[in-house]
C-alpha cells in the first residue's frame, strides 16, 4: 500500500479526490526530502514545475515590496499543498515560501498531476476550489489591512497564531515569529509592533518572555480584534 494514502497531505487537500491507482502513481515519482528551518522551498520568480506537499512543519508565503521589505502573505501548515496556481497559471512562483521550522516536503512533478488534472474531474474542481478559497483569504486580508488598525490587526494575528498551530506545553505560542516577521504579517514597521507588543504586555493581555509570547486574556484580545 503506497503511504501517500495515509498521508495527512491527502486527507486535508485537493489530492484526497485522486484513486488508489493514481495515489501509487504518485507514490511512484514523488521526491521527499526534509528542509531546514530558514531554508527555502521556492523563491519569487523561480521556477515551479510541480506542486508541493507539506508533510511535516509550517513555512512562510512572503513578496518582497519595492522597499526591500518581507510582506508575509500567509502561513502554510502540514495537509497543504504549494504551487498549484503557478502550476495553472503557468508561471513563475509569485512567493517566496521559506521554512519556518524543520520540514518534510514532497514534491510532485508537474507532468504528473496535469494528467492527474485531466482525467479526474473530482481533482481539477477540488484544485479550483482551493485556489478560489485563497483568493477570497487575500480579499479578507486586504479588507483588514484597508480597515483595520495595527492594533486590531496584531490582535488578530496573535489569536490567528494560537488556533490555527496551538499553543507549547508552557501554554506559549507554537509558531515563534521574530518581531520583524509578525511586522511583516500585519503590514507595519518592526519598531511599531515591537511598541504594540510592549503595550500589549503592560496592559496584561499578553505574556513576553525573550522571544517567548504567551496569550493571557484571549477575550480581551477578541474583543480588540473585532473593534
Amino acid at each position: 500500500m503506497s503511504k501517500c494514502e495515509q498521508c495527512i497531505v491527502r486527507q486535508f487537500s485537493s489530492l484526497k479526490s485522486l484513486n488508489k491507482e493514481e495515489l501509487l502513481k504518485m507514490a511512484e515519482c514523488k521526491t521527499s526530502y526534509t528542509i531546514k528551518k530558514g531554508e527555502p522551498i521556492f523563491e519569487e520568480g523561480e521556477t515551479v514545475n510541480g506542486i508541493y506537499c507539506i508533510k511535516d512543519g509550517v513555512c512562510k508565503l512572503s513578496k518582497l515590496s519595492s522597499n526591500g521589505k518581507d510582506q508575509i502573505v500567509k502561513l502554510v501548515k502540514p495537509g497543504e499543498l504549494l504551487g498549484q496556481r503557478s502550476m495553472i497559471s503557468d508561471e513563475v512562483a509569485n512567493l517566496s515560501a521559506v521554512a519556518l521550522e524543520d520540514m518534510e516536503v514532497c514534491f510532485i512533478p508537474k507532468t504528473e498531476i496535469l494528467g492527474f488534472f485531466n482525467h479526474n474531474n473530482d481533482f481539477s474542481m477540488n484544485v479550483m476550489k482551493t485556489i478560489c478559497g485563497d483568493l477570497k483569504e487575500a480579499d479578507d486580508h486586504m479588507v483588514s489591512m484597508a480597515q483595520k488598525t495595527v492594533k486590531e490587526r496584531l490582535a488578530e494575528t496573535l489569536l490567528y497564531l494560537e488556533d490555527t498551530f496551538g499553543k507549547n506545553e508552557d501554554q506559549s505560542l507554537r509558531i515563534q515569529l521574530s518581531r520583524e516577521e509578525l511586522a511583516g504579517m500585519i503590514g507595519t514597521a518592526t519598531e511599531s509592533c515591537i511598541r504594540l507588543l510592549s503595550e500589549f504586555n503592560k496592559d496584561n493581555l499578553i505574556e513576553i518572555v525573550g522571544k517567548k509570547i504567551t496569550i493571557v486574556q484571549k477575550n480581551a484580545l477578541i474583543k480588540l480584534s473585532q473593534q
